[in-house]
C-alpha cells in the first residue's frame, strides 16, 4: 500500500478497487497496489487497463493500449473519457477540454453528463483555470443531486467544488 501521510479515509472513492481521488490534487491516485492487481485480474475491460497506466505513469503504454481498444470498440464512453484523460495526463489540456466538450454535446440529458463534466472540470483544474473547474464541479455536483446518485459521487463533486472555490479565494 503507498504511504499517505494523514491518511486517506477522507479521500473520495475513485470507482475501482484501489484507488481514490487526491484532494489536493484531484487526480486519481493507486492508494493499495495489490487491490488494483486484484481487480485487474478479474477484469476483461480494455479501459480498466488503460486507466490503471495512466495512474502509473506510463502513457506511452497507455496510449498504445487505448489505440487497439478504440479500433475495437471506437463508441465506447469509458474509452473516449480515458482518450481525453490521456491529453489531460500529457499536458495536451485545449486537446483534452476540446474532446469532454464534444462528449458533453453528445451525453447532454443523460446519467453521463455529470462523469463527464467531472473530468472536465478535473482537466480544468489541473490546467490551473480554477474559476472553469468550479463551473464544471458545480453542474456535475448539481445533475448528481437532482438525481440521487450515490452519495460517494456527490461527495466527490463537493470536495472537488470546494477546493477550486478554495484555489479561487487563495487567487484573489
Amino acid at each position: 500500500m503507498t504511504s499517505i501521510a494523514g491518511g486517506i479515509s477522507d479521500w473520495p472513492t475513485a470507482d475501482f478497487p484501489g484507488v481514490r481521488v487526491n484532494p489536493e490534487t484531484l487526480l486519481p491516485q493507486i492508494v493499495n497496489e495489490e487491490a488494483v492487481q486484484e481487480a485487474l485480474a478479474e477484469s476483461e475491460d480494455a479501459a480498466d487497463r488503460v486507466m490503471v497506466l495512466l495512474l502509473r505513469g506510463r502513457t506511452a503504454d497507455a496510449a498504445e493500449l487505448l489505440a487497439e481498444a478504440r479500433y475495437r470498440d471506437p463508441e465506447s464512453f469509458r474509452l473516449r473519457i480515458f482518450e481525453a484523460e490521456m491529453h489531460r495526463a500529457t499536458n495536451r489540456f485545449d486537446r483534452s477540454v476540446q474532446l469532454f466538450r464534444q462528449l458533453l454535446n453528445e451525453v447532454q440529458g443523460t446519467d453521463r453528463e455529470a462523469v463527464v463534466h467531472q473530468y472536465l472540470g478535473r482537466t480544468h483544474y489541473v490546467s490551473g483555470n480554477a474559476a472553469a473547474a468550479a463551473e464544471s464541479f458545480s453542474k456535475a455536483l448539481d445533475l448528481r443531486v437532482a438525481t440521487a446518485a450515490d452519495a460517494s459521487l456527490i461527495y466527490s463533486s463537493t470536495l472537488a467544488l470546494q477546493r477550486a472555490r478554495d484555489v479561487l479565494e487563495l487567487a484573489s
